[in-house]
């Protein structure tokens, strides 16, 4: 089982299974069933009404196709990372960094399928992903991207303890007043976080913790409630 561990620019370590090839290969065909069945849709239509948009109204022909051009790029901004296929497999794209990849890094993943998969018609993408370490298409290295399972794997994860470097920089003091009991509930939310459908609790189990603290930042949810963990078992460490 390949893992990739990234180092966030909170001088946190995160850890995280890379999707396999068997499942981008199937959530990229699942995609273009979504495709072929939006393309198959377009064309019933145009012959039910009698509309040839091939030939009277090209303009909108093309339009219409806009949707499958930009279908990866748009979804995956859209849905943080995912794609129709991908959320299927439970796969979604992160930035090397930790954070959610910005929309340059999604828009040059999207430039590169014109090398990764239509000119070589898959090879360069499949021979990437198998060969790579960290199962990157072209399009992922240039970018700084790697595509993920969606499930956190911190170290330990059964316990509150996460380990954290000497040099540690403590970004949010007043962790201090937090309870065993607290990090421990913060790291069961974040053992659900990749999950589309629990994205609202991270986000509200940050807000409580900021509340609680009286902290303001507007470091992500996802982040923040990490770099509460680290701040915690700094200071715990330290006496």
């Amino acid at each position: 089982m390949s893992s990739i561990t990234v180092n966030t620019t909170q001088n946190i370590q995160l850890e995280f299974e890379l999707a396999g090839l068997g499942d981008r290969i199937l959530a990229f065909l699942l995609d273009w069933v979504v495709i072929i069945a939006y393309i198959l849709t377009i064309l019933i239509i145009s012959s039910a009404t009698g509309l040839n948009i091939f030939s009277r109204t090209p303009w909108l022909f093309i339009i219409l196709l806009l949707p499958v051009l930009f279908y990866y790029l748009i979804l995956e901004v859209t849905f943080n990372g995912q794609t129709i296929g991908k959320k299927s497999r439970n796969i979604r794209v992160v930035s090397l960094d930790g954070n959610s990849p910005t929309f340059g890094q999604y828009l040059i993943r999207w430039l590169f399928r014109l090398i990764d998969f239509t000119i070589s018609e898959g090879l360069c993408a499949l021979l990437c992903v198998a060969l790579n370490p960290k199962h990157q298409r072209l399009g992922d290295i240039v970018a700084g991207t790697a595509v993920i399972k969606t499930t956190v794997r911190p170290s330990l994860d059964e316990t509150i303890y996460t380990p954290v470097q000497d040099n540690y920089e403590v970004h949010f003091p007043e962790v201090v007043n937090l309870k065993a009991n607290d990090i421990q509930l913060i790291k069961e939310v974040l053992l659900h976080y990749s999950h589309s459908e629990n994205l609202l609790l991270v986000h509200n189990t940050a807000e409580k913790i900021r509340d609680i603290l009286k902290i303001q930042s507007d470091m992500e949810p996802y982040l923040f409630l990490h770099t509460v963990i680290a701040d915690y078992n700094y200071l715990e460490s330290r006496g």
